[in-house]
């Protein structure tokens, strides 16, 4: 019997705590970055901000996740095209060993294909945007394989992951009006949120709580109650007319930062109608990785090729560097 509560509590430790977000990610071993358009994943340091190592992948890949312990990168490849147009489309996850900074394995999706976005559960399970057939992807990345496709209503480009596992938010930018909610346990859409006007991003806050759509078309965002599945409220970027993009919560939870046209805007996340701080970055801004020590974000600007290191207590950028063709996302690890 001893033995049994021994291997219990053992297997219950080396699990995330439940209320802990893994798609909220920082660390202290190095900064990962997704060049898209240089077909390159690279490794700078996490201090100077120099670069390692880097790897060519497969064009494009886009986004990542990264297991609990840091120890892989999970990254679809898309195909060189865009959403809508992607007439060569990938259909491989690569696995990437952080501290060694090189492939550990190829999975082949295949037949499904244009993996886009991908968010990882506590269990280690990942979920994969499969655009072109319509699918969420249920990954074991340990088994290298698929052991489900959730079928839903949109194309699904981008998705959010609650942070315990049970609920998943699917963004079909202008194929559907709408998020598809899919529940994760039993593997079915569930229900969906209007977005009259299609939506970009879409990211959970790392309590669970909240969601956050960006709005298509308008430089707006959505505030969605993941209790009722309802919108609470819909409020407007300040200073710009770009259509609202994307949006990233800092892990503690304290800041939203969001993005349009060539302006970040930083919330306060416990009061989102508190005013808010802008600031220009590079060219066509798309990720956003934050500083274990939560003061410091770098943006990635996928139209110029450099990252800017923004101060987010002084709502400045510090330092502009180069790092490849165009990076799409990044995180500290």
């Amino acid at each position: 019997m001893l033995r049994s509560i021994t291997t219990v509590f053992v297997l219950a430790a080396a699990l995330p705590a439940a209320a802990e977000s893994l798609n909220h990610t920082t660390g202290t071993q190095g900064v990962l970055l997704i060049d898209k358009l240089g077909g390159h994943v690279r490794f700078l340091d996490p201090t100077s901000l120099s670069e390692r190592s880097n790897l060519e992948l497969p064009k494009n890949p886009h986004d990542f996740a990264l297991s609990a312990d840091h120890r892989f990168a999970y990254v679809p490849i898309y195909g060189p095209g865009i959403y809508g147009r992607n007439p060569e489309p990938g259909h491989e996850l690569y696995v990437l060993d952080l501290p060694q900074q090189k492939v550990a394995k190829v999975i082949d999706l295949a037949p499904y294909r244009s993996p886009h976005g991908v968010q990882i559960d506590a269990r280690g399970m990942l979920y994969v945007t499969a655009e072109l057939e319509r699918k969420i992807l249920v990954i074991d990345p340990a088994a290298g394989r698929i052991v489900a496709a959730i079928d839903h209503e949109g194309s699904g480009h981008w998705l959010a992951v609650l942070p315990d596992g049970s609920k998943a938010y699917v963004a079909n930018k202008d194929d559907k009006l709408f998020l598809s909610v899919l529940d994760l346990a039993a593997r079915k859409q569930i229900g969906t949120v209007p977005m009259p006007r299609g939506t970009q991003g879409v990211t959970a806050s790392p309590d669970g709580t909240r969601i956050i759509a960006m709005d298509l078309a308008r430089p707006e965002l959505a505030v969605i109650d993941t209790a009722t599945d309802k919108v609470l409220e819909r409020i407007a970027l300040a200073a710009t007319t770009e259509p609202a993009y994307k949006a990233y919560y800092s892990p503690d939870g304290k800041w939203l930062l969001t993005m349009a046209g060539s302006s970040i805007g930083i919330f306060d996340a416990a009061n989102l109608r508190a005013p808010q701080r802008t600031l220009k970055v590079g060219a066509s801004p798309m990720g956003i990785g934050f500083s274990p020590d939560g003061k410091t974000a770098l943006v990635a600007n996928h139209g110029d090729g450099t990252v800017s290191v923004v101060d987010i207590a002084t709502a400045a950028v510090t330092k502009t560097f180069k790092a490849g063709t165009g990076i799409e996302t990044l995180t500290y690890y």
